[in-house]
């Protein structure tokens, strides 16, 4: 029982969580690659499909990224909150002296930081082999920075739903990519506007916009769903 006053604070909690979810990452460090090879994978297959045709790799380069992370974030949402489940630390969660919410965010946005922040690292060198125009790439780069972590947090919530059901990898991704679609659509929508001479600040001010609304929204019925799945 935690004395009166000596209660953990928020930054106190996400610290511990943070170096605790690293160090079994760091374990687990070649499960941990798999979206960055997945995603590498599927940017090559497109390459060596399309070697002959440099300009239509130009046109269709920024959607084959946009596809190839998203589905490369698919690989590791299953097991989000599942091995916290299965430990029972989840349930600890639950008695926890901060809110779940927070704990929820700080495991989503860790998510984040390990499965898409690699692959927007590479975004560069991917582009470069899928011949997108340099003029492009700032763009791009801003639709993933500000689209991945939205597709976390609604894959988070997916998760916590589905966070109680065995082998419930199909039905997370049956779940889950028809949430993605608006976030696919202005993030590829972006740069493709502005391979057409138009202005691609609209859908990057949408996308901005959702991911302000998903970071106050989704850590609470993130959390909700978490209480559901485990009474």
């Amino acid at each position: 029982m935690i004395a009166p006053g000596t209660e953990p604070g928020l930054w106190q909690t996400a610290r511990a969580l943070v170096a605790r979810d690293l160090r079994l990452l760091w374990r687990r460090r070649g499960d941990a690659l798999q979206p960055l090879m997945f995603a590498v994978l599927v940017v090559v297959l497109f390459a060596l499909a399309l070697g002959r045709e440099p300009q239509l790799m130009a046109q269709v380069g920024a959607a084959v990224l946009w596809l190839a992370v998203l589905l490369a974030g698919q690989l590791s949402l299953d097991s989000l909150f599942r091995s916290d489940a299965e430990d029972g630390s989840l349930e600890q969660w639950l008695l926890a002296p901060v809110p779940l919410a927070w704990l929820v965010l700080v495991r989503v946005l860790l998510h984040w930081a390990t499965t898409a922040g690699p692959l927007i690292l590479m975004a560069p060198l991917l582009a470069e082999m899928l011949h997108l125009p340099h003029d492009q790439l700032p763009i791009l780069l801003a639709s993933l920075v500000l689209g991945t972590p939205l597709l976390s947090l609604i894959g988070g919530v997916v998760a916590a739903l589905t966070v109680g059901i065995r082998r419930s990898g199909i039905l997370v991704a049956l779940l889950a990519l028809p949430l993605y679609v608006p976030v696919l659509v202005f993030g590829a929508g972006s740069v493709a506007a502005a391979a057409r001479g138009q202005d691609p600040v609209g859908a990057l001010l949408l996308l901005g916009a959702g991911l302000v609304v998903a970071l106050v929204l989704a850590p609470l019925a993130t959390a909700a769903a978490i209480r559901i799945s485990l009474h």
